[in-house]
């Protein structure tokens, strides 16, 4: 049985990736922040058919991490999905800083690094030896086309960036990890019909995480340190 790792597994696209590959048939370790208010995620635990085991994560908190890679030592884990993430500030109240220039919230700034960059290098650093003893051996972060250098409309300082510097962190990690035989890759979802996307986005959960896992499954050496659209459409660093 295929073992699949997802982080930010409770709502939206994690819980979308946590529904349709436990459907296949893999068994899908769910890791969240709060495992007992994230009810559909439970629900999904709880199905006969299904074999979720949900566990508690705090992607910022990288001693957590280093203690869910010793609880799970031993077990190859063919799929590790960086899902979590976050947007930062989005509205500009009377006296909320933000993300665009001139009224940047710096703190904040650090705070989306640490879960949009850095937590994702932390989490192929803890989880490297079940990834590489696993048949797949794969390693996947969600992005944005809003992270692309050559596309960008300006704005949104925080979230674009740290979503930037996550796709140069995994293209590194591509060539580093290759001599492992590890593939890893960064894909866009689309703008989704999820909390962070809206209600007025182009596609739902369904659609984008279906495309996501077409993708990832046809992940070959070839495409190692690439970064696509959902559909397979190839995007501009």
């Amino acid at each position: 049985m295929a073992t699949v790792l997802i982080t930010g597994a409770n709502r939206g696209l994690g819980l979308e990736f946590t529904r349709q590959y436990a459907a296949d048939g893999w068994r899908v370790i769910a890791a969240c922040r709060h495992p007992e208010t994230a009810q559909e995620l439970s629900a999904l635990a709880g199905g006969k058919s299904c074999d979720v085991d949900v566990v508690a994560l705090d992607v910022s908190d990288f001693s957590a991490i280093d203690a869910l890679a010793a609880r799970l030592k031993g077990l190859p884990i063919d799929v590790l999905i960086n899902n979590a993430g976050l947007f930062g500030p989005r509205l500009l109240h009377e006296g909320e800083r933000g993300q665009n220039f001139g009224d940047i919230d710096y703190v904040e700034w650090e705070r989306v690094l640490r879960t949009n960059t850095f937590a994702p290098v932390k989490m192929a650093e803890a989880f490297i030896d079940h990834v590489a003893a696993s048949d797949e051996r794969k390693i996947v972060s969600i992005t944005s086309a809003m992270s692309s250098i050559a596309d960008t409309e300006g704005a949104y300082y925080i979230y674009r960036s740290s979503k930037t510097a996550l796709n140069m962190t995994m293209a590194s990690l591509a060539k580093d990890l290759s001599p492992r035989g590890i593939l890893v890759a960064v894909f866009c979802p689309g703008w989704v019909k999820t909390d962070m996307g809206g209600s007025m986005a182009e596609i739902t959960p369904e659609v984008s995480i279906s495309g996501l896992r077409r993708q990832i499954a046809e992940l070959t050496p070839a495409r190692s340190g690439t970064f696509h659209r959902y559909n397979g459409d190839a995007l501009p660093w």
